[in-house]
């Protein structure tokens, strides 16, 4: 959006491509709402950095078309994306790639039960509609993402009988401290120290499994050396974030140590095509946005103006630093598969299949861990972790598609935005 909105009040002609229904990703989910909804529900839900993005876009004459996801390159050049209506291709002279960032999932026994989500895949269901009013959540994992799923599930009367970080005391120590370089991260910490007064948290400690039959009905934390069962409805898990980089490996970007390579003005190593946000890194959104706006300025060839915000960027750059560093996954996270547990819940490949393999593509060949519907999302990040294995090639569609978008792979199309939309 902010790619979007800065290149198009350079004068220049702008189209925003969304696979979400609606624009603001995970972050606003919630806060661009249509009008269906009450005037209530939309107070409550507006963000004033979302509405301020939408605004921009809109006056600045920005053409955003949602619920399109690229599936392919047909040429350089050109994308073929879809939706539920059919198929059509767009064609670029600069193209500004910011495909977000997706939850890591680390596999242990009972990570398949129903109830057992996503930290940020449970927030999104909630935004969504779902109940979770008297609901005990245990959120597990690593991250700032825990506390701030944890606080808004608080807000919307869930129960939260335990926070479990994996990272340790010192190093959380080591973070606070260093938070004085960012005044603004020290007031949003304190207003979810705030949301979150009363519940436990627990740092050194991570779940080994997920117990119930059918569905889920409590956690073993593992917790200052001894394992201990907390009973719940739903397990909010996540392990940092994923850069997604596949769309950008697709169009032959190079990346480094799993982020897209990127220079001083966003470009990428493909002529014409930029880069911003998680993919480049793990920063949050002030970063993201600093460097939407960088890379929609230089894409419009306003170079001068992208300039002015180099040093805001390298700040919030060296606090994308400071996450890595101290949510880096422990090593004794390797161990929690048993070798009966499912590590690829698409094809249902256990771990001890896996490790009798030294490659993805191996383990692809003899098992097809990867080549479910998921094409390596969810396994992918884990296997990487677990073995050290990196995947050798992307190859389209990148996405699940259908039998008729196939069918045009490699064939031109003549199709308006307006006409695959229906005029909407």
């Amino acid at each position: 959006m902010a790619a979007a909105a800065c290149a198009a009040e350079c004068g220049v002609s702008v189209g925003l491509v969304d696979d979400n229904p609606r624009l603001g990703g995970q972050i606003w989910r919630s806060d661009t709402s249509d009008q269906q909804q009450s005037n209530q529900q939309q107070n409550d839900q507006r963000n004033p950095d979302a509405s301020k993005w939408v605004q921009r876009m809109r006056v600045s004459g920005v053409t955003a078309l949602c619920e399109l996801r690229v599936v392919h390159q047909p040429e350089a050049g050109a994308l073929l994306a879809e939706n539920l209506d059919g198929v059509c291709e767009f064609r670029y002279e600069k193209l500004v790639l910011a495909t977000g960032a997706r939850e890591r999932f680390l596999p242990f026994p009972g990570w398949t039960l129903p109830s057992v989500l996503g930290a940020g895949g449970l927030q999104a269901m909630v935004k969504g509609g779902l109940p979770i009013r008297g609901k005990r959540v245990v959120v597990a994992g690593t991250g700032p993402l825990l506390l701030a799923v944890a606080a808004y599930l608080r807000k919307r009367g869930a129960e939260i009988p335990l926070i479990c970080e994996q990272a340790s005391w010192g190093s959380l120590a080591a973070f606070g401290l260093a938070l004085f370089q960012w005044p603004a991260k020290i007031v949003q910490g304190l207003q979810l120290q705030r949301d979150l007064a009363g519940v436990p948290f627990a740092a050194n400690s991570w779940v080994v499994s997920a117990n119930g039959q059918p569905t889920l009905e409590g956690v073993d934390i593992l917790r200052a050396g001894r394992v201990e069962n907390i009973p719940c409805d739903y397990l909010a898990c996540g392990f940092f974030l994923v850069p997604n980089v596949e769309l950008p490996l697709l169009l032959g970007c190079a990346v480094d140590e799993g982020c897209v390579r990127v220079d001083d003005f966003q470009k990428t190593t493909v002529a014409s095509v930029f880069c911003a946000g998680e993919p480049t890194s793990i920063g949050g959104v002030e970063l993201a946005i600093i460097e939407g706006q960088i890379a929609g300025l230089a894409a419009a060839g306003h170079a001068t103006e992208a300039k002015a915000w180099f040093a805001k960027r390298q700040k919030a750059r060296r606090f994308a630093q400071l996450l890595d560093s101290t949510f880096r996954l422990r090593p004794e996270l390797r161990n929690l598969p048993l070798p009966e547990t499912l590590v690829c819940r698409c094809e249902d490949v256990p771990y001890a299949r896996l490790e009798q393999h030294a490659s993805w593509r191996a383990a692809k060949l003899h098992t097809r861990c990867g080549m479910g519907p998921c094409q390596g999302r969810v396994c992918g990040p884990a296997t990487e972790f677990l073995f050290k294995w990196s995947p050798d090639s992307v190859r389209p569609p990148v996405f699940p598609a259908r039998v008729e978008t196939l069918a045009t792979l490699g064939e031109q199309l003549d199709l308006q935005p307006s006409e695959v939309m229906g005029g909407r």
